[in-house]
């Protein structure tokens, strides 16, 4: 058995936002609570405040490199802080520092884990082969079972190598009861609402696979029968640069005559209050999402869901004709569908009070029980545990109750 405090180094390019970011500080902070030492390897970024108060360690480091040399000497520096800080296990959370930690991890000798949190594209044998690092681990961690299933398909990693971990959602912070009415009003305030104006909530950076294009054109069919009046869709996110991007959804906008209608109104820092201020979400990805936490955490605020029925949103959003109309918790549709979208749009604007308030129950009650953040953290511990014959997820147990 290793050593009751066993120090987990985490290795990611960026602290700044996204579900890899937030999973190695949800993480360093399980670690702490767990009674280990908590390293994140990074260049830093806005959360490293969050790190701080998790009981993470973050040492600054040039992570984010692709160039091949870069690679290589980072493995050595890798190593060499792995034997400073006593390191009982390397995981990385991102291919380009993947290969440097693999390299290290065999070098010094001790276990390497990694986590695939997306979909990554490949076109062509080298990028393939850049890929494969995140499949070359001691034990694998896939955020979904669809994501576990690309690994395997492209890889052929077996199944015992394999630990399917969703992605958690914090059931504290979204809590539609802990959100004040003061919270809500300025979300809406600031997104320009009125009295009696109901939100639909597209959350997700501005980039063209998120499907605004096919929310924009939803909102348009919506408009031309009539059926928007009341109604306002918010597109939430950052343009992360991509300008043009972002001047060619307000063409869009302004071309259908929805300037009232449809808002690009930024980051929104607030996620449950904004979901408490929405009557809807949406997820409307044109290309498959590994995991997709907005539709778990929109859930988890009882606020209704309909996503694209590719990628792990199936696993999470459950949705007639797979289950029947009672035991469903939103809605699932064709990606790039605008018309399939406005319809189930339409449905879900037009349901009354108490179906809603009935969805709402059973989607949080599932969130909790499948997806929740406390889950993520035991069996990420387990994961651990498995490879250093340690008590981590014992302990962790042990002192949440406490």
């Amino acid at each position: 058995m290793t050593t009751d405090r066993p120090t987990i180094m985490q290795i990611i390019p960026d602290l700044d936002t996204g579900g890899a970011e937030l999973s190695a500080i949800e993480i360093a902070g399980a670690v702490t609570v767990a009674g280990g030492r908590a390293i994140v390897l990074s260049r830093g970024g806005r959360l490293e405040a969050d790190l701080e108060v998790a009981g993470g360690e973050l040492y600054r480091f040039p992570a984010a490199t692709k160039n091949p040399m870069r690679i290589l000497a980072n493995a050595f520096e890798i190593g060499r802080l792995a034997k400073q800080f006593g390191a009982a296990l390397v995981h990385a959370r991102s291919r380009a520092p993947a290969w440097s930690a693999l390299i290290a991890a065999r070098r010094v000798g001790v276990p390497f884990v990694t986590t695939y949190h997306g979909a990554y594209n490949e076109t062509g044998p080298v990028k393939r082969l850049y890929n494969s690092v995140m499949a070359r681990a001691d034990l694998v961690i896939a955020n979904s079972h669809y994501t576990a299933g690309l690994v395997q398909d492209r890889y052929g990693t077996p199944g015992n190598r394999l630990r399917v971990i969703h992605r958690g959602v914090d059931m504290e912070r979204f809590d539609p009861a802990a959100i004040s009415a003061e919270r809500v009003t300025a979300l809406r305030n600031a997104w320009g609402l009125r009295d009696g104006d109901r939100a639909v909530l597209h959350p997700a950076r501005l980039t063209s696979w998120k499907g605004q294009g096919t929310v924009i054109a939803a909102a348009r069919k919506l408009m031309a029968s009539g059926r928007l009046n009341g109604v306002v869709i918010i597109l939430a996110g950052d343009s992360q640069g991509r300008e043009a991007y972002a001047e060619s959804l307000k063409a869009q906008i302004a071309q259908g005559g929805l300037e009232g209608n449809v808002r690009l109104v930024g980051h929104v820092a607030d996620m449950p209050a904004a979901f408490a201020a929405s009557a809807a979400a949406i997820v409307a990805s044109v290309e498959p999402e590994a995991f997709g936490r907005t539709a778990t955490e929109a859930q988890a605020m009882g606020c209704p869901v309909i996503a694209t029925n590719i990628g792990a949103p199936p696993e999470t959003v459950l949705s007639e004709p797979a289950v029947t109309k009672i035991e469903a918790t939103g809605w699932l549709v064709p990606p790039g569908d605008a018309q399939a979208l406005s319809q189930a749009l339409e449905r879900l604007l037009e349901l009354p009070a108490e179906e809603v308030s009935a969805m709402a129950e059973r989607s949080r009650n599932r969130v909790s029980e499948q997806f929740s953040l406390n889950s993520m953290k035991t069996k990420t511990l387990a994961v651990y545990d498995e490879l250093l014959q340690t008590e981590l997820r014992k302990s962790f147990l042990h002192s949440s109750r406490s």
